[in-house]
């Protein structure tokens, strides 16, 4: 073979290559576990010819998506360097661990089929919840507030840091930022400060930060009120005891007091 032989070969055979239909772009709304989101397919034509009959269907078994309504749509015709939107409304199921999957397709067009992948994103809504449990929260002890971050997601939150931005009802004797690092899905995390409760009208203020699943940074202002109690509502409720330090005192003074005057009486005999 020649080489202009060889030449022609080689362009037909790389006309072939890049002349077909080929998925242009792939579209998907935010789609989480257990919803729905719509799916956007978009095929171009890069062949000299109109070409018809064209159907995309998706292989969705075994994936754990499924779509709402059919997993073909069709176009009758896609034109000469023209192309078409092929949708779907596409859902995850409601255990679905967030991350990225690819979806398996099948194309045909005249006698042709092509089989491919592309890939699709599930997110996860971050749900978070505090609390804040205490120790000694008697007004003048020193005790503990335990801030505790609840992730009820179905997504780690990462870099996770902890600021006391305002403190009511009471004076932070430790330090006021805490790192944490990861809070995973289904867990919680616990940060514990030192305090000297001076009211019993508190309030604690901190600042969350974290990145989420799609790695950005979030930030939550969170104002809990704490459960501080006087003395006279502790003592009533049994937190604390009643000091017996002046009963033991008079105690021992009216013994100093009978012995001086027994001494002194048997000293006049």
């Amino acid at each position: 073979m020649n080489k202009a032989n060889i030449l022609a070969v080689l362009l037909i055979f790389s006309f072939s290559l890049t002349s077909a239909l080929t998925l242009q772009s792939v579209n998907q709304d935010l789609l989480y576990p257990g919803q729905s989101s719509d799916l956007e397919i978009v095929v171009e034509n890069n062949l000299e010819d109109d070409v018809n009959d064209v159907t995309l269907m998706l292989n969705l078994e075994d994936t754990g998506f499924t779509t709402i309504g059919s997993s073909e749509d069709s176009e009758e015709e896609i034109g000469n360097d023209d192309k078409e939107s092929f949708n779907f409304k596409l859902k995850a199921s409601a255990d679905m661990i967030p991350g990225d999957y690819n979806i398996h397709y099948t194309l045909t067009y005249e006698n042709t089929t092509k089989t491919g992948s592309f890939g699709i994103y599930v997110g996860a809504k971050t749900e978070l919840s505090y609390t804040a449990e205490l120790k000694k929260n008697i007004v003048g002890e020193k005790g503990e507030v335990s801030f505790k971050i609840i992730n009820l997601g179905l997504a780690d939150i990462n870099f996770v840091k902890l600021q006391i931005v305002s403190e009511e009802g009471f004076d932070l004797l430790s330090a006021r930022e805490e790192y944490i690092g990861t809070v995973s899905s289904d867990d919680f995390e616990n940060v514990n400060f030192d305090v000297l409760f001076k009211s019993a009208g508190a309030n604690i203020i901190a600042q969350v930060t974290y990145k989420d699943l799609e790695n950005q940074d979030q930030k939550q202002v969170v104002t809990l009120p704490l459960e501080v109690y006087s003395r006279e509502k502790a003592l009533e409720l049994g937190l604390i005891k009643k000091s017996r330090t002046i009963w033991y005192l008079l105690v021992i003074v009216a013994i100093g007091i009978y012995w001086f005057w027994k001494r002194k009486n048997k000293k006049r005999r």
